[in-house]
């Protein structure tokens, strides 16, 4: 459970072999870059109902990738962070630096409109892509 919160009697936690506090996996985060002008002229459920698909379409793609196994491991001490892009063209100009630094990347493309309104990393050691993302600031 989220920090903080208790299962009820006889419920056991979700995940069985949670990674352990401190180890290499508590460093693991992933990214997940949702356009902004969707989410404030979208519904909510609409807006996080794309953050969804972009952030479990990236770890299927690279659900053999130790840091991804790694990460789920973790359970509820999962770490993800929601930034936000300002447009699509944004959002594509950051697919295309992930993709020239080769850094595993989903981009979610709503169809049948085929636009382009959310981008997720795979599960990453902070220092090995926050430079790359740091322009971007929190969702609100």
């Amino acid at each position: 459970p989220a920090a903080g919160m208790r299962l009820p009697a006889g419920c056991a936690a979700p995940y069985g072999s949670m990674a352990a506090p401190g180890s290499a996996a508590a460093g693991l985060v992933q990214y997940v870059v949702l356009r902004g002008d969707l989410a404030r002229s979208w519904p909510l459920g609409a807006a996080v109902a794309q953050a969804c698909h972009a952030a479990l379409a990236v770890v299927h793609a690279h659900r053999q990738h130790p840091d991804t196994s790694a990460y789920l491991e973790q359970g509820g001490a999962m770490r993800t962070v929601v930034l936000e892009a300002p447009d699509e063209a944004a959002l594509t100009s950051l697919a295309e630096t992930l993709k020239q630094h080769s850094i595993d990347h989903q981009v979610w493309t709503e169809q049948p409109e085929n636009v382009a309104t959310c981008l997720a990393l795979r599960p990453y050691p902070k220092d090995q892509v926050h430079q790359h993302l740091k322009k971007f600031k929190l969702l609100k």
